[in-house]
């Protein structure tokens, strides 16, 4: 079969525009699951409980590409009972693991701050795991006026 340029063209052109609207449809249909799935993997099985974690967070970011969060997690610090990790999950983004931090009993407080990109309203969760293997979560939800990852 011998396709003329013009046919050629149109097939190369609507092969690409499917892959890319299927390309595009992926994270959106697989999104629901993935936060539940990222803070399942990390709690190791474990129950997770609210408090303990403190999340600080703007309500209103002008500007997704640069949202400040602060995260705090009540512990003595000691080696008995210290925070092991804290994971910063954003359930809007199309892969919601934005960062992660490990502590020690040396490192004095269970403390991060730092700057992250939203794609649009959504909430930012904060999970910590302690060294006894217990796992704590906070919620805030930050409503963004301008997209940060293309939105």
């Amino acid at each position: 079969m011998k396709f003329t340029k013009r046919e050629l063209f149109a097939l190369t052109a609507g092969s690409a525009a499917a892959l890319t609207g299927l390309s595009a449809l992926a994270p959106v249909a697989a999104k629901t699951t993935d936060l539940d799935d990222a803070i399942s993997k990390f709690a190791g099985g474990k129950a997770v409980k609210e408090g303990r974690v403190s999340l600080t967070t703007p309500e209103i970011a002008e500007n997704g590409n640069t949202v400040p969060v602060s995260v705090d997690v009540e512990s003595p610090m000691t080696d008995a009972d210290h925070v092991s990790e804290v994971l910063l999950l954003a359930d809007g983004n199309p892969r919601p693991g934005v960062a992660k931090f490990k502590f020690t009993p040396m490192s004095g407080e269970a403390s991060a701050t730092t700057r992250i990109r939203l794609a649009k309203t959504q909430n930012v969760v904060a999970v910590a795991k302690m060294s006894d293997g217990s796992v704590f979560m906070a919620k805030s939800l930050v409503k963004v006026t301008i997209g940060g990852c293309g939105g």
